[in-house]
Order: C-alpha cells, then structure tokens, then sequence
C-alpha cells in the first residue's frame, strides 16, 4: 500500500486568491452582524428563527462532513481494511465541516456570549434533542481534531507522542463512530418537534433514521467526488480504484432509504401533496428524481467500473439528499402567520465565506500534510 505523502506545489494560486477575496467580504458581512445584530444581515424573523446558516451550513453541512464518519463504518465495523487510503483526506473535510458548521451556529444564535452554557450541567435541559445535538457536535469536533492529529504528528516527527496517541486512538474512533450517529438522527428529530409546521411530504416520525442515512448516503457520495476531484486535481490515480469497490454499497443504502421513505408517504396517504404545483412539492418531486437519477446509474454493475458514471450518481446524491434535509428545515417548514423567509446577501455572502474556508484548507493540507497518497511517476524508458 503507498503512504500519504505531501502532494507539495504552489499554494498562493488563482483559485487561492479567489477564495481569500471571498473570506475577507464574508468577514465584512460578519462585523456587521456582530455589531449591528442578526436584523441588519439576515431574512430571519419570529416565524423563522433559523435560516440559510443552521438549514445548510449545520444540517446539510454536517451531513456533507460524514465521509470520514462513513468510512469509518466500512473500516472498523466491517474491517474492509482497504478503504484506509480514503480515510484522512475523509478526516480533514470531517473536521473543516463539522468545526465551520460549529462555527455557523455561534454565526446564527442571537445571544452568542451564553453559548457555553451548553456545555454546563446547570443549563441543559437533558430531555432536549437540541442539547445533544450541541453537546454531540462539539465533542465530535474534538474527536476529529484528535484522529487527524496523527498526521500532524508524523509531518513534525514528533513519534514518541504518535506511538502514544494510536495506543489510545481506538477510543476516539469509537467515539467518532458513536455520535455521529447521535446528533445526525437528532436532527431530524428536531423537526418532529414542528408537527403541522412541517409539511407531511417531510414530517415522518421516521425523520430520525431518514436522516441518518442521508447522512451515511451524503458522506460516502462527498468521499467519490472529493476523491474524483483530486485524482484529476493533482493527477493522482491511485485511489480511483476504490471508488469501484465504494459504489457497490450505496445502491443497497440508497434502495433502502427510498423504500422506507415512500412506503411511509403512502400509509400517511399525503402523496397528492406533492402535485399541487407548489414549492414545496415541486422541490419535493425534484429531490425524488435526482436520487432515483443516481439509483440507477450506480445500480448496473458495469456501470460502477465507470469513473464518470460512479461521479455524477455521487453529484445526484450530493444534491439530491442535500435538498431532501434543505427541505426539511426551510422549504417544507411553514410557521403560519404570514411569515416568509429567504436568505439576504449577507446571508449568501458569509456562507461563500465558510465554504471557501473549507475549500482553501483542504487545498493547502493535502499539500503540506501526508493526508494524499502520492500521484505515481512516470518511468523514464
């Protein structure tokens, strides 16, 4: 098996540049809303008192953030060992995700000084999902932050603490195996909570396992397009072969969920919902298709020995289940009263930011870090 190694290169690049530019306006937008409050910058209102940062950046973002949780799964429950070259580039967009989406919450909550009363036994309402969703995503983040350290360590050749550290790394691999599971199903626990607010084509009291595997689905569809990308990025083809292997389990997660999901529309009877013409259905029908799209590129078998095909199946499922839990906070959630909400430029804006945080450290990791397997060179003949 290679070892990872720094891809090295140049890192002050066009794509670089464009990134910073983006931060620094995202940053504008982010003193503002510091100084002047949430009014100022966002859409959101009474009725909506979450928008464009906790809809995507926590509830789609993390779920985008579950590649390193994924293969996590096929490593060390199902001991597929040869999925390890996939695990620490799915590590670092874990943690960017998961530590950006923690981020986004401190961006979104309106009294942001009292966040730490989470953590404090004398604040939490244990019988809330909220509190374990925080409570979960912030120990996930340490967690991460302790499994990628490994490849600090061996970058400084600080071995001593590395052979200490994988002594003890098994907990915190339980660990990262354990919450995810929590806070993802919590999530979509959190809008059972909404009852009638939430449109039937979404409120299921299944919404906990719905969101799980969309979460699963999402993290190994975010590991074959991360992993698609930088083959062709950095002209590395090392790791394309796995994506084969990959492909073949998410037809049965992806058949699975779909089944789950309609046969629960039909015995709640609310299929006529999704063809009144509205947004709601009309979104609804579209996240259906996309994922019933990437069901059956990915199901033929000669079709997964297909690098094209296996991507744009992962892209679908990418936007598909992504639109599926966007839905399930803002489009399918109607409050009464006259409220509406969309996202302002701000808004917009400050979520580039994030992403573009997300898209510049990978970058610069993966050329400074042994997170990549090396790209193979050529033989002189």
């Amino acid at each position: 098996m290679s070892e990872a190694k720094p891809l090295g290169g140049r890192v002050f690049n066009l794509p670089f540049l464009i990134g910073i530019i983006i931060i620094l306006i995202a940053l504008f937008f982010l003193a503002k809303r510091f100084i002047y409050g949430l009014g100022p910058v966002t859409g959101m209102n009474d009725g909506y008192p979450w928008g464009l940062w906790i809809a995507y950046d926590v509830n789609v973002g993390t779920a985008f953030a579950c590649g390193g949780y994924a293969i996590a799964i096929l490593i060390y429950i199902f001991n597929k060992g040869e999925y390890s070259p996939l695990l620490k580039p799915a590590i670092l967009t874990s943690m960017f995700g998961y530590i950006l989406g923690g981020i986004s919450v401190g961006i979104d909550i309106g009294r942001y000084w009292n966040m730490h009363h989470v953590f404090l036994p004398g604040y939490g309402n244990i019988h809330s999902a909220l509190l374990e969703v925080a409570v979960c995503i912030g120990a996930y983040c340490i967690v991460l932050l302790i499994e990628f350290s490994p490849v600090v360590l061996r970058h400084f050749n600080i071995n001593h603490l590395e052979r200490k550290l994988n002594r003890i790394l098994f907990i915190f691999v339980a660990l990262g195996l354990l919450l995810p599971t929590m806070h993802q199903s919590s999530l979509g626990s959190l809008m059972i909570l909404a009852g009638s607010k939430l449109s039937p084509l979404w409120w299921s009291q299944l919404l906990p396992l719905f969101f799980l595997l969309a979460a699963i689905l999402m993290g190994y569809a975010i590991v074959i397009f991360e992993t698609s990308l930088s083959s062709v990025g950095f002209k590395n083809t090392k790791e394309l072969s796995l994506l084969n292997k990959l492909s073949t389990i998410i037809p049965w997660i992806l058949g699975l969920f779909l089944l789950i999901r309609f046969q629960d529309i039909s015995a709640r009877g609310v299929w006529q919902l999704a063809f009144q013409g509205d947004l709601a259905g009309n979104m609804f029908i579209l996240e259906n298709v996309l994922l019933l799209i990437a069901f059956f590129l990915i199901l033929p078998a000669k079709n997964r020995k297909k690098p094209k095909l296996v991507l744009w199946s992962a892209i679908c499922i990418i936007l598909g289940a992504g639109l599926y839990r966007f839905s399930a906070y803002i489009i399918g959630y109607n409050p009464g009263n006259g409220w509406h909400y969309f996202p302002t430029p701000p808004e917009i804006l400050i979520t580039f930011g994030i992403i573009a945080v997300e898209i510049i450290g990978y970058l610069w990791l993966v050329k400074k870090l042994p997170i990549l397997t090396s790209p193979e060179k050529k033989q002189a003949s």
